[in-house]
């Protein structure tokens, strides 16, 4: 079995950017792989960051972006509780990455995935057992086999 995959929001993000063919294609392909082999994971961090983007970006797509939270929410959500959160700040000063992507790591950890999918880290580091891919640039069967 393939170790799960944390997504981060941007993916979710490019699943209804029009304006961007080949990210709004990979986008898809990867969500669709993760729902058919149930290896996604999610935070409700990356579910409230999808929401606000989506919801400015595309003010008139709203019920769709809440229709996709609501299917979204079958991910069991990992909630950033006090140790993910404590963990974060150790990952923050470790890799000298952003607040906001050192939760996005400590999510992954804490949901014991593999892969973070993300174009916002350098593709192919390692932070604390998780290895960051870009979708972008990695099709999932590349990395899931």
């Amino acid at each position: 079995m393939t170790a799960p995959v944390f997504v981060d929001t941007n993916v979710f993000v490019y699943c209804f950017d029009s304006a961007n063919p080949a990210k709004l294609q990979a986008a898809r392909e990867w969500r669709a792989e993760l729902w058919e082999n149930r290896l996604g994971r999610i935070s409700y961090q990356v579910l409230q960051e999808f929401y606000w983007t989506g919801t400015q970006k595309w003010p008139q797509l709203r019920k769709e972006i809440q229709a996709e939270i609501r299917d979204l929410l079958d991910w069991h959500p990992i909630v950033i509780n006090s140790e993910i959160l404590e963990g974060s700040w150790e990952i923050q000063v470790r890799y000298k990455i952003s607040f906001w992507d050192s939760l996005i790591v400590a999510a992954a950890k804490a949901a014991s995935c593999r892969y973070l999918l993300t174009e916002d880290l350098q593709e192919g580091q390692e932070m604390d057992g998780v290895v960051v891919v870009n979708p972008f640039r990695r099709t999932p069967d590349r990395v899931l086999g």
